[in-house]
């Protein structure tokens, strides 16, 4: 898989520094391939470099980020933006849902969880890019290996299942997860059982055990562990925190009518 490149934006040169300095880009399969100060700096250099991710801080001068992703989305539709911001904001957090941002960080960035948040963007380009292309022998095989999983998210999986279902090797099937997404079978089952799990936690009201289950945990304890490690947070946390935003919206909606 070929390095993924990325853009920063963020008005506070530290701040920039820190990413490239504090963050292993070369570990996650990344390089940093340019910097922008401000809006319109931003646009430009997403028009002249097409990086395939940009780190985009939403308070910087001229052009906010989400007015730059938003204009950016009309030529460069697959570039995928991660915001990172110092506002804990629910109006800007629901936009850049609209906007489908593929990640919202606050600051001070923890780069352990920023991690995780790369890993998961490749595996979303990953997806984004077969689901519309044809791929060599090699890309039809991972295809076929990751939608087998989703089928059979609930059921116990290991590489070992994957080799008797697929006959292939365990090992090759390893090396494919790393050469075509970017990332191990573990992270990409771990990130694919989550994203079911959120869904669940938000669209219904499954208990948590219900929810573990229904995502490929049979110990709901196990669950608990992975998704507070993965999130920063308890399943019942996540789902506590989304209905008292919601709840916080809707009252200051009622208020201004």
């Amino acid at each position: 898989m070929k390095k993924l490149r990325v853009l920063l934006v963020d008005d506070e040169i530290m701040i920039r520094e820190g990413f490239k300095r504090l963050f292993d880009w070369e570990a996650h399969n990344c390089e940093v391939v340019g910097e922008a100060a401000d809006g319109m700096e931003a646009l430009a250099k997403i028009d002249s470099l097409r990086p395939d991710i940009a780190i985009m801080d939403i308070n910087i001068p001229i052009m906010n980020g989400l007015k730059v992703i938003q204009m950016s989305r009309l030529k460069h539709p697959d570039t995928a933006f991660v915001i990172v911001s110092g506002y804990d904001d629910f109006s800007y957090c629901r936009e850049a849902l609209r906007l489908q941002i593929t990640d919202y960080i606050l600051k001070p960035v923890n780069y352990e969880e920023f991690g995780t948040c790369i890993d998961n963007l490749k595996i979303a380009l990953f997806q984004r890019r077969t689901s519309r292309q044809d791929d060599p022998q090699e890309g039809r095989t991972i295809h076929g290996i990751t939608r087998f999983l989703q089928e059979h998210l609930t059921e116990e999986i290991s590489l070992s299942v994957l080799a008797e279902k697929f006959h292939l090797n365990p090992q090759y099937i390893s090396q494919l997860f790393k050469s075509e997404i970017g990332v191990g079978f573990l992270a990409y089952l771990t990130n694919i059982r989550m994203e079911q799990a959120k869904k669940l936690l938000l669209t219904t009201s499954l208990s948590i055990a219900q929810v573990s289950e229904q995502s490929g945990y049979g110990d709901y304890r196990v669950f608990t562990k992975v998704f507070k490690k993965t999130e920063g947070i308890t399943p019942s946390q996540y789902r506590r925190d989304f209905w008292e935003k919601e709840q916080s919206h809707g009252d200051s909606i009622c208020k201004r009518q």
